[in-house]
């Protein structure tokens, strides 16, 4: 072989080798570029989903339960006889009847506790139904020698705006509403527990200072 073709030779080998390196940088490049740019990029933040607390409905007291049947006129239930005098209405003009059966709660009993004003209005309007003292309260209340209150005849007027004689005119009224049940709803009698008339009726009642009989 003459010494150019020998040199032509060594020169074509040569660019195969260059050749192969190339390829082989490259290939080596693009195996190792991704892992590369793994390394140097940050990782992605992972999603977070923001807490949203669930609506609460708003609470409410709850709405008083009304009976639908509760019609004008019918009476009412109270849990205590001090509620019942307390609902009544004391302001305002009374009949007749009304002013004589509250003074003769006023004038006997208003130093007594509700319950025992309660039972002298009841001996009151037991009296007045029974048809044997009277045929109204009125004629109960101003019967000679029964009440010691009573003067000629009449009840001593009271200023209507002592608390003791609303208290007088709220009992009245409870009274007759039949709005509480006295434990002298059946007495036609009573007097002072100094008193010892000897009257040998019976015993319905002891209501603070005063015994009720019928």
């Amino acid at each position: 072989m003459s010494f150019f073709s020998k040199a032509a030779a060594v020169a074509v080998a040569s660019l195969s080798i260059l050749g192969l390196a190339a390829q082989s940088s490259a290939g080596l490049a693009a195996e190792v570029a991704p892992i590369a740019l793994a390394t140097i990029q940050p990782a992605a933040a992972p999603q977070v989903q923001a807490y949203v607390p669930a609506p609460v409905a708003p609470t409410t007291a709850p709405t008083p339960a009304v009976a639908d049947d509760v019609k004008p006129g019918d009476t009412i239930a109270y849990p205590t006889l001090a509620a019942a005098v307390a609902a009544q209405q004391t302001r305002g003009d009374i009949d007749e009847d009304m002013r004589c059966l509250a003074g003769a709660i006023y004038y006997e009993s208003k130093g007594e506790p509700l319950a025992g004003q309660l039972a002298v209005a009841e001996v009151i309007l037991n009296r007045a139904d029974s048809g044997r003292f009277g045929d109204t309260i009125c004629d109960v209340v101003k019967q000679p020698g029964q009440f010691s209150f009573v003067r000629g005849g009449r009840v001593p007027a009271v200023d209507p705006d002592r608390p003791a004689w609303r208290t007088a005119v709220a009992v009245a009224k409870v009274a007759l509403n039949d709005a509480w049940e006295s434990n002298a709803d059946d007495a036609l009698y009573f007097h002072a527990r100094r008193a010892a008339p000897g009257w040998g009726r019976t015993r319905v009642a002891t209501i603070g200072n005063h015994i009720f009989y019928r």
